[in-house]
């Protein structure tokens, strides 16, 4: 019995595989990585600010705003991705050629390293971390590989992409009859264009309360947790089970200055509205009471504008000490909190005190803080 023959990339006659479609999808896909790139970026360098780059403390929200669209914008690219794979499977069967070869070698690159770093930034909003590898700085480099890959693709690409970026009269020609399926170009853009659109919503819940009950696949819900604020990472989880009898807040300055929890509450107070906003992608607003740091620093003989070390109760973890900056450290909105949404903190949300400034990721929103450190 004779064999067919094997498929070759004229076997694919659906007009949903022309250049054209690929070229659209692609677009929308190259859109949503971009503004991933660029506001995850923005968040690596909130944690690890290099000493040329001064981050403001304003806009208060800003950092909600960009890691809720880190988020966003990378799940959307998953149904972006599945459906521009799908439109140019049919190359897989093209006969080989040398260039063609480094073409897919380069695309192989791109695809590859796209699907792990969305795969683990997926996880990463759950998480959960089963590998072995370090989250943070695999994705970062993953981040500047498609970047530099994608760059690759597009340059290759570019004769084609020109092309068929417009919809022309001679493009139109080249569209052959329907396929099996019966769906049009149109629809199949309307149909990836609404697959992201539903998945994004579903997400999106946990950063905007609008959306917060159809948000189905947000690992995150507004308004649930201790005090209506949800929490990352508990007291047990951080060492922290409770609070010793003798607990004092320290600040170190040109003088140092210790104090009780009935003596930090006796200080002058003040409230600032910010939210919490996490690097998973979560956000949500609160209402704090405490002391401004820049009120600490007075006491203690520091400038307003020092650059403050903040050390928790914490045992272990990356910050169990983090830095306040002296654009942060300055702001009036920055607080030592003593208090959340009218009651005094929970043990989980960093009782005693805490620090809350903003503009600042959740993760150097230190709890359980008993000192401060002003750095020369």
């Amino acid at each position: 019995m004779k064999l067919p023959a094997p498929p070759t990339e004229k076997s694919f006659p659906s007009p949903l595989h022309h250049p054209r479609v690929a070229t659209v999808i692609g677009r929308w896909l190259a859109v949503a990585v971009l503004v991933c790139f660029l506001t995850g970026l923005f968040s690596h360098f909130q944690q690890h600010t290099p000493a040329w780059l001064h981050i403001p403390s304003r806009p208060a929200s800003l950092y909600r705003v960009t890691q809720g669209l880190h988020v966003f914008s990378g799940t959307i690219a998953v149904p972006l991705l599945l459906a521009k794979l799908w439109t140019v499977y049919p190359k897989l069967f093209a006969k080989p050629e040398l260039k063609g070869l480094l073409e897919k070698a380069s695309i192989l690159v791109l695809v590859s390293a796209m699907a792990l770093e969305l795969f683990i930034g997926y996880l990463n909003t759950l998480q959960w971390y089963p590998w072995p590898f370090p989250f943070k700085e695999t994705h970062y480099a993953l981040a500047w590989i498609i970047i530099g890959a994608l760059l690759v693709h597009i340059a290759v690409k570019l004769p084609l992409i020109r092309t068929h970026w417009r919809r022309t009269a001679e493009v139109v020609a080249e569209s052959l009859p329907p396929a099996i399926t019966g769906m049009t170009r149109r629809g199949l853009f309307r149909t990836v264009a609404g697959a992201a659109s539903l998945v994004g919503i579903s997400t999106i819940g946990q950063s905007v309360p609008a959306f917060g009950p159809i948000a189905v696949l947000a690992p995150r819900k507004p308004n649930v947790g201790p005090q209506g604020l949800p929490v990352n990472r508990t007291a047990e989880a951080a060492g922290v089970p409770g609070i010793p009898a003798d607990w004092r807040f320290t600040i170190s300055g040109p003088q140092q200055l210790s104090y009780t929890i009935d003596q930090l509450r006796a200080l002058p107070q003040s409230r600032s509205d910010l939210p919490i906003a996490c690097v998973e992608g979560w956000s949500q607003g609160a209402r704090w009471e405490g002391i401004r740091i820049r009120d600490l620093l007075h006491l203690c003989g520091a400038p307003a504008s020092s650059r403050v070390r903040v050390v928790s109760m914490e045992k272990g973890g990356f910050y169990a000490t983090t830095e306040l900056p002296p654009e942060f450290a300055a702001d009036p909105l920055t607080l030592l909190a003593l208090r959340l949404n009218g009651g005094e903190l929970a043990l989980d949300h960093g009782f005693p005190a805490r620090i809350i400034a903003p503009n600042r990721p959740g993760v150097l929103q230190t709890k359980w803080v008993h000192r401060l450190e002003v750095i020369s």
